[in-house]
Parts: structure tokens; sequence; C-alpha cells
């Protein structure tokens, strides 16, 4: 909160749309969904919009937490600075592709699916899973 701005009760129970930066591809945010709902966790480079307008680049490990009965209940998120290398030499990029991708679609829907695809696409080109593409950066 010292960084973005926003105080505790600006944040806490709102979903992170509230302060997703607008150069943070959705279909990032589709491929965390899909892996916490499949009970997996997930480690993802986020652009996070300030209070003020400014942007701050996290790594996060987001994981679900789960009742007795193994059913999820909740999200929680610890987040990393990360290296500003690979921020300027990999991820802004790579994002900045992606939102492309997506805004050249007519529908928000369409070009999640497209940026999924291309972000798919150039993963699967290199020969491995999402998790070791991540940490090889």
């Amino acid at each position: 909160m010292r960084v973005c701005g926003y105080s505790d009760k600006q944040l806490m129970g709102q979903p992170h749309s509230s302060i997703r930066h607008p150069d943070m591809p959705r279909c990032i945010f589709k491929l965390l969904w899909e892996k916490l709902n499949a009970g997996q966790d997930v480690f993802a480079y986020v652009n996070n919009r300030c209070l003020n307008g400014d942007h701050y680049w996290v790594f996060a490990h987001v994981t679900s937490s789960y009742d007795d009965n193994q059913q999820i209940v909740s999200y929680h998120s610890l987040s990393r600075c990360p290296k500003a290398e690979i921020i300027s030499n990999a991820i802004a990029p790579l994002y900045a592709q992606l939102l492309v991708v997506e805004k050249s679609k007519t529908s928000r829907k369409a070009g999640i699916e497209a940026s999924c695809l291309m972000l798919n696409d150039i993963i699967a080109k290199l020969g491995v899973e999402y998790e070791e593409f991540i940490f090889s950066l």
C-alpha cells in the first residue's frame, strides 16, 4: 500500500482489476484464474496501477486457500520486486505484443482468446511449460 498509494480500506475485498494497469494483458489473468481454479499455484509478472496513475511491477506467487473439505475459499498472493532487466528485456515487450493482439479484435473475449493463443504459441515454440518459461527469465 505504501507503493501504490491506496489505503487498506480502498483495497480490502476489492477485485485485483481495481489496480490492474491498462498495459497489463488480460490473457495473463485468464491464465492465472484457469490455473488457480485447477488447484495450481501461479507465478506471474503483473503491472499494477497506483492511485496517482503511476505503475509498479511485481513478480507474484498466487495460491488458493482451502477449507476442511478441500474447497477453495480464497486466494492470496505474495509479491516480490522483479528484476528490472527481466521486465524491460522480456516481460514488457511480450505484454506489449499480447496487448496489440487483444486490442485488434472486435470484442474483449475474442481479444483475450487471441492473445492467449499467441502466448501459448510462444511458449510452445520454446518447448517448455508456462512455469519453466517464467522461471527461465
